[in-house]
């Protein structure tokens, strides 16, 4: 086989015999495994600093929940290139379906780990040890998703079916954070013993619907296709690596704001906003869970608009708001004031939830058929791997600044013009909207 005709970009669209299922399908396995994920990181800033990692300086108990955090996230490539190879040698359907398995069962165990006064350094242990199996898991899930979607998509929709993972987010964080705020109704000593172990228990009864969901949906008329046409690549992993590098760090940039944009300002933020500022949990959840809410409309709207304006200028418009509003947000959550800080976890969420939208849309246009589950995943969790630490980073900022909010603003900053740059970027190598997929960039990739 001719492995520059294998890269070669081919047209993919196909019309799928369920397509409801399949929009049903990657929605809800999605918000299964944003459901697990985001519980980690609240529980990290509520209960894991105190009881997994307790110090004297409420700072560094959070630095060292965080830390664990960002575990998950440097998982994350290895579970790209496991699940990405078998993504595009074995089926997406399949991987899913794993993926989905994993995560569900690594999350509701959490629920059962002895605290480190009762097994002492077991616990941390066996708490990152499932964090790792998480992030394992997540590496493979996103990937998985928008590849199945946007292969599955009726030409005219593909941006519309490609942002649908991307439901995953909010609806995982309106449920875990609500879990945690309806919780927070608990005397604290009822909470801190049992109460936070009931969201990850949840996992298990969630993954029976999801898995019982996603088992229904057909496999990609696109690999199938390539399976039928001697496509598979070995080690596609590899040939992403080897022939489409340029394009993999493209697609983690551009992915960049999407998750250390995010990250810092919900997941940070929650630990920021209680632990210096003085806010209360219930105000930064309560912010979090409103802007999540929102965030469900705006990538909505974002997917439907992308089918008829270029993804590309959705995608810099999300990145460029997000850089002019880092400073006036973190100012407005430094404020002390509870209104503020819920305004401006609910203004800034959602110009990151339009460069979230499309990037759904971009990256799987920057890999072909074969090796696209492979190139989207590791792409994606490239940028998850370095985004995972920005809670970490943010802490580490805060100490050495003295408290100072300028930092973090700043650090917003630098993220969101990562992401602008690797858009302008992906603007050069995906034809434009109304040509994708017709092999017009195939001089792109055999240049890589």
């Amino acid at each position: 086989m001719n492995p520059e005709a294998a890269l070669r970009p081919a047209e993919d669209t196909s019309t799928p015999r369920r397509p409801r299922m399949v929009r049903t399908a990657v929605v809800v396995g999605t918000a299964l495994e944003h459901y697990d994920f985001f519980l980690y990181g609240t529980a990290a800033a509520l209960v894991f600093n105190t009881q997994y990692f307790a110090s004297d300086n409420p700072l560094v108990a959070s630095l060292a929940a965080f830390a664990t955090f960002a575990v998950g996230f440097a998982a994350r490539p290895l579970g790209a290139v496991i699940f990405g190879h078998l993504g595009d040698t074995l089926g997406r359907r399949a991987t899913l379906i794993f993926t989905l398995v994993l995560i569900g069962v690594s999350t509701g165990l959490i629920g059962v780990i002895p605290n480190q006064d009762v097994i002492g350094i077991m616990a941390p242990i066996a708490l990152v040890t499932l964090r790792f199996l998480q992030g394992i898991s997540f590496g493979g899930e996103w990937a998985g998703a928008v590849t199945l979607a946007s292969e599955h998509a009726p030409k005219g929709k593909e941006g519309l079916y490609a942002s649908l993972p991307q439901l995953g987010s909010p609806i995982g964080n309106i449920i875990s954070s609500g879990a945690f705020l309806a919780l927070g109704t608990l005397p604290p000593d009822a909470f801190q013993a049992w109460g936070w172990r009931i969201p990850f228990l949840a996992a298990f009864p969630l993954l029976g619907v999801a898995l019982w969901v996603r088992t229904l949906v057909d496999e990609s008329p696109a690999f199938k296709t390539a399976t039928q046409a001697n496509l598979i690549q070995k080690v596609p992993a590899w040939q992403v690596v080897r022939r489409a590098p340029g394009r993999m760090f493209t697609a983690a940039a551009v992915a960049f704001v999407s998750i250390g944009g995010f990250f810092l300002v919900t997941t940070f933020a929650i630990s920021y906003g209680t632990g210096t500022v003085g806010l209360s949990s219930s105000t930064m959840l309560t912010a979090t869970l409103s802007a999540a809410a929102l965030q469900i409309v705006t990538v909505l709207v974002t997917g439907s608009v992308a089918d008829r304006i270029d993804p590309i200028k959705l995608a810099t418009w999300g990145c460029a708001v997000t850089a002019v509003l880092a400073f006036p947000a973190i100012l407005a959550l430094s404020s002390g004031s509870p209104v503020l800080a819920i305004v401006a976890i609910i203004v800034i969420v959602q110009p990151i939830a339009v460069a979230y939208a499309v990037t759904g849309v971009i990256l799987p246009e920057l890999f072909h058929t074969s090796i696209r589950y492979s190139g989207v995943a590791l792409g994606f969790n490239i940028a998850g791997f370095v985004g995972g630490f920005v809670p970490m980073i943010a802490t580490s900022l805060l100490i050495a600044s003295g408290s100072k909010s300028w930092p973090i603003s700043v650090l917003l900053l630098v993220i969101a013009l990562i992401s602008l740059a690797g858009v302008r970027i992906a603007n050069r190598l995906i034809p434009p909207m109304g040509r994708r997929r017709t092999g017009s960039a195939a001089e792109a990739t055999q240049a890589e």
